[in-house]
């Protein structure tokens, strides 16, 4: 097993949140406070240095690869970091292994990063199919406007954030309480210069400004310019790189009561199986989830894009709708669970069969 990173000595098991400290619980004490300390600093130093948290994430799953929340946090950490591809297989092993759903917008962003913005947009919309909540719809329409800009699609991008702000959107009408729709709002006119309307794109930036002066000139990491698609995954992304800011940090820590210390010397941890091979068997099915397909379904009528923009674009409402029913069946959480379950007994999908006991008799066979 790779050392890793040495936890510093500030790194205090018990600041981790109650919820992780208890699914640490079942590992060994020493292995625990090892594993404890290196998920303290990767949700510590995941904003202002990522890579370094990436390095603690990682070496916390070299110890403990079967733990959901050890997984959340290397996905987490990648994300930050840049490395889209690893972010994107560790946050699929993480909802396949605790059954929770979130990470959404974060998955369909690291699909655009990774060049593949029309899997970003189908994932975009099979979330929102679902019950989303008003801050995960603000991100995913985020990540939708800046995929449909990837693929040429600039007036459904637009509209995608226009709908987000009311349908009709004035500068005037800006909700001052409302921090999702300033963030809409700073994007649409990030998209506007992007489009070359420079005059609404300021009248956007100076209504943000009166009202949120930080986040008008804060760089929100939503950008429109494509991305290069022969970019390596996990490599520099540089200025195209998405959203950091919109990634859920669930790995916060809090304060609770003190517990007794525990020993943080070394011992032989319990054998885990391979990451690299856990990682091709994800890779495999994360590809098989990700192909074929109808392109997505979407709610634009040629009545909201307009001839002209319409036109501009190369495509009408009927070019954007696929046949939903055509489409890849989503895995059931059920069947999520059992694949979960095969992948970590090393199953290969060849049938076995038990032994059969050979001391035991049979019908043709006399006991003696």
């Amino acid at each position: 097993m790779p050392a890793g990173p040495e936890v510093p000595e500030w790194a205090d098991p018990r600041d981790l949140d109650p919820a992780i400290r208890a699914a640490l619980r079942g590992l060994d004490p020493r292995n625990s406070a090892k594993v404890a300390g290196h998920l303290v600093v990767a949700g510590t130093l995941v904003d202002e240095d990522p890579e370094t948290a990436l390095a603690h994430a990682r070496a916390a799953r070299d110890r403990a690869s079967r733990l959901a929340v050890v997984r959340e946090a290397v996905g987490v950490a990648a994300y930050h970091a840049g490395d889209y591809a690893e972010a994107a297989r560790e946050l699929r092993a993480y909802r396949r292994m605790s059954g929770d759903q979130g990470y959404r917008a974060v998955l369909a962003d690291c699909e655009r990063a990774l060049g593949r913005p029309e899997v970003a947009v189908r994932l975009v919309n099979e979330a929102l199919a679902d019950a989303v909540d008003e801050e995960e719809t603000v991100e995913l329409r985020l990540v939708e406007a800046g995929a449909r800009q990837d693929l040429g699609e600039g007036a459904a991008a637009r509209l995608v954030l226009e709908r987000a702000l009311g349908g009709r959107p004035a500068p005037s009408r800006l909700d001052a309480g409302d921090p999702g729709q300033l963030r809409v709002a700073a994007a649409y006119a990030d998209l506007l210069r992007t489009q070359g309307d420079e005059e609404r794109a300021v009248q956007w930036l100076e209504a943000v400004a009166a009202i949120d002066p930080e986040l008008a000139g804060e760089d929100l990491g939503v950008h429109f310019d494509e991305f290069d698609e022969t970019a390596e995954p996990g490599g520099d992304v540089a200025d195209e790189e998405p959203a950091r800011e919109s990634a859920e940090n669930q790995m916060l820590t809090g304060d609770v009561p003190a517990e007794d210390a525990v020993s943080e010397d070394a011992l032989p941890v319990e054998a885990e199986p391979s990451v690299e091979a856990e990682a091709s068997d994800e890779d495999a099915a994360d590809d098989d989830e990700l192909s074929g397909g109808l392109p997505p379904v979407v709610q634009f009528s040629d009545a909201e894009l307009g001839a002209d923009d319409a036109a501009d674009a190369g495509f009408t409402a009927s070019t954007l709708t696929g046949d939903a029913g055509a489409r890849t069946r989503a895995m059931t959480f059920a069947e999520e669970v059992e694949a979960e379950v095969a992948e970590l007994l090393g199953e290969t999908g060849d049938d076995t069969t038990v032994p059969t006991d050979r001391s035991e008799p049979t019908d043709d066979q006399p006991e003696t």
